[in-house]
């Protein structure tokens, strides 16, 4: 079970599994205390749910909690989870009801009051978090988080709100609470599966810095340690009252310092699952001869692209973010690299989502050399052009390619510059210190177009880390936004991808077919349509 996100029949998306990545039936026999291994990432932050945005976090969080509502695993399709209903009549007030006899992980009763204090805190303008703008319908948001004037990077401060909860929660009992949005969102009810908006208990009230050293979620596993640097464990919690109990009891995700090593490893069976192997694994498909019938795949929804820091020059030279993008050879690339597994983005909404509307980028996604140079040159740009990532994603060997394509293509000097784990590299992206354009990927939050452009390109959205703005932009989401049915929404989303792509905010690269491996040990580990690993399927000899 993909553990996150309602979808309303208004909202649907359409996630085609292949290969070893369908559902399997689980064999007989399988040891339910064992202890699996899995690949991962440093988190950037402490793990408190709404402040955490980034994939090394969101894979430890996933199993720790249990939200409203989830995704089942095969299709994307939506079942309630912590929600017993959500109701709606105008898609503007919704009333919640959750099912009862549920506990965090220290014992204590999961109830409405534990999801509105957590909404709440999170959207708190002082409490800095990254996922705040997601509450940002909610009414009242304005208010508990005032804007800064002069943005992030400004010197002035934000006001101090003068309340500290939103005024569109209202806790109506113990297992009931209604939400007021400021205006009609039919989406909404799609994003509120999303990490951030997971319950916390009152421990985390009461001593923030102690939940963070030992966090207290509701989900099938509960933490047991931290090492930063090596490893997170968690283990099954047995008082679990979900229908996606796990099938083994210990949880180990190891921090690697690059996917080859973590490869090297499971080829080895010293690592038990890897949701994406590196280049060097699929180059010449060695991956189907190290692993046979151990390859886990299927199509799922994430994209890579380029992300451009506004704040720095000459990144903020509209030029040459079109040039640099005609420069790049995605298709010699997504095949010398990848071996096809990748395909070349032509906009910056999922093919898979519903809604999608082919060659959206227009030109500025075509490898074209001759109009690459033209845009160059009208930027008038002559320096050095940097490509950062981290070190520690198996994106060497693709982010030396682009680099060469863009030097080879304009006759500037370009180059790849490795920098820090994927924890540090988040941090340093947040406090908007890339001294380059730098590598950005996207995995759905939640399976909406809506979430392909809102959190990432909306002025002050929690994942606008580069701080594009274009107010025709913000005005078309708006729009799209407060529209009553799912084709009219679907249509101007559609206008607002095309109004942003002059602007090449980012640089798409390519979507992905995921291929990952599993260990001997596993008899059964499926991937979800959110690259991760389906933890409910697991079955251990």
């Amino acid at each position: 079970m993909s553990r996150a996100r309602l979808v309303p029949a208004a909202v649907a998306v359409a996630v085609v599994a292949a290969g070893c990545g369908g559902a399997e039936e689980a064999p007989a026999g399988s040891n339910t205390d064992a202890a699996i291994t899995i690949f991962n990432t440093e988190p950037e932050n402490p793990l408190v749910p709404g402040n955490t945005t980034e994939v090394g976090g969101s894979r430890v969080l996933d199993p720790l909690f249990t939200g409203l509502v989830e995704y089942r695993a095969e299709d994307a399709q939506p079942v309630n989870a912590m929600a017993e209903s959500i109701e709606t009549t105008d898609s503007k007030v919704f009333t919640v009801k959750i099912k009862q006899g549920w506990t965090f992980h220290d014992g204590t009763p999961v109830t409405a009051k534990s999801f509105v204090d957590a909404w709440n805190w999170t959207a708190y303008g002082p409490n800095g978090t990254q996922g705040a703008s997601f509450f940002s319908q909610i009414e009242g948001y304005d208010e508990v988080h005032p804007k800064d004037p002069d943005g992030a990077d400004g010197p002035q401060e934000a006001p101090t709100p003068t309340v500290q909860e939103m005024s569109g929660l209202k806790v109506d009992g113990d297992h009931q609470f209604t939400i007021t949005l400021s205006e009609p969102f039919s989406v909404f009810p799609v994003t509120i599966g999303y990490e951030v908006f997971a319950p916390l208990p009152e421990a985390f009230f009461k001593d923030r810095k102690a939940f963070e050293d030992s966090p207290i979620g509701n989900g099938p596993f509960k933490f047991v340690s931290r090492a930063v640097g090596t490893d997170i464990k968690l283990t099954r919690y047995d008082d679990y009252k979900g229908d996606d109990k796990p099938k083994f009891k210990d949880l180990t995700l190891k921090v690697y310092q690059s996917r080859e090593s973590a490869y090297a490893d499971l080829v080895a069976n010293n690592l038990d699952f890897i949701e994406e192997l590196p280049p060097n694994a699929l180059a010449g498909k060695k991956y189907e001869t190290d692993l046979g019938d151990r390859v886990v795949q299927r199509e799922t929804l994430n994209m890579q692209t380029i992300a451009m820091p506004f704040y720095l020059p000459p990144y903020d030279n509209v030029d040459l973010r079109r040039a640099i993008s005609m420069a790049i050879n995605r298709e010699e690339i997504t095949q010398r690299i990848f071996e096809g597994t990748r395909k070349p983005a032509d906009g910056w909404v999922h093919p898979l989502m519903k809604g999608y509307q082919p060659g959206q980028c227009g030109d500025y996604c075509a490898f074209n050399p001759e109009k690459a140079k033209e845009s160059f040159a009208k930027s008038g740009y002559t320096g050095e052009i940097l490509l950062l990532s981290n070190t520690d994603g198996g994106h060497q060997e693709w982010a030396e390619a682009v680099a060469n394509s863009i030097k080879n293509t304009l006759g500037v000097e370009a180059r790849f510059v490795p920098s820090t784990s994927f924890g540090e590299f988040r941090q340093k992206v947040n406090a908007h210190e890339m001294t380059g354009m730098y590598r950005a990927g996207w995995i759905a939050d939640y399976p909406s177009i809506e979430n392909w452009l809102t959190p990432l390109y909306r002025t002050g959205a929690s994942s606008n880390d580069g701080l594009y703005s274009n107010p025709a932009f913000d005005a078309k989401l708006a729009e799209a936004d407060k529209a009553p049915g799912e084709e009219e929404a679907i249509g101007l989303y559609l206008e607002a991808e095309r109004i942003m792509a002059p602007d090449m905010p980012t640089i798409p690269l390519w979507t992905q077919f995921t291929i990952g491996g599993k260990s001997d040990r596993l008899k059964v580990a499926n991937l979800d349509p959110f690259r991760a690993l389906d933890l409910e399927t697991v079955e251990v000899a």
